[in-house]
């Protein structure tokens, strides 16, 4: 049963169809340099990771983010120490039931989409965002 009254659910799929749209932006942005793109939303129980690609030697596990404008830190700002735990619980995951991943090296970057994803934005890559304990 759908609790959600019509208002809150068209928001939320407004939501989710912009992040959608923020991460085709990020593949597009990353195609473009030729960094390869492995997988998308790749998720287990404990959370999720938006694109997994690889950067030279390296497995980026990256965190899509989008914000329409930069209040409140924007779209950077906004990857929280419980969403960082939770991307790093899945990159574990993923590192131990994936024998394609196991054993390389790895590192979380955020892209940060700013702007609609409708009409003028701009790209952000942030390498080695940050770091699992």
């Amino acid at each position: 049963m759908n609790t959600r009254s019509p208002p809150a659910e068209a928001a939320s799929n407004l939501r989710r169809r912009r992040g959608e749209a923020a991460e085709d932006l990020a593949v597009g942005y990353l195609n473009a340099r030729g960094i390869p793109v492995l997988a998308r939303n790749v998720r287990c129980k404990g959370g999720e990771i938006d694109i997994v690609c690889l950067d030279g030697p390296c497995l980026a596990m990256i965190e899509v983010r989008q914000r329409e404008n930069a209040h409140f830190g924007g779209a950077l700002a906004s990857v929280t120490p419980a969403k960082q735990r939770k991307i790093i619980r899945t990159a574990r995951h993923l590192m131990q039931t994936s024998a394609e991943y196991r054993g390389r090296l790895m590192r979380f970057d955020v892209i940060g989409v700013a702007g609609l994803p409708e009409g003028a934005h701009r790209i952000s890559w942030v390498k080695d965002a940050f770091r699992s304990r």
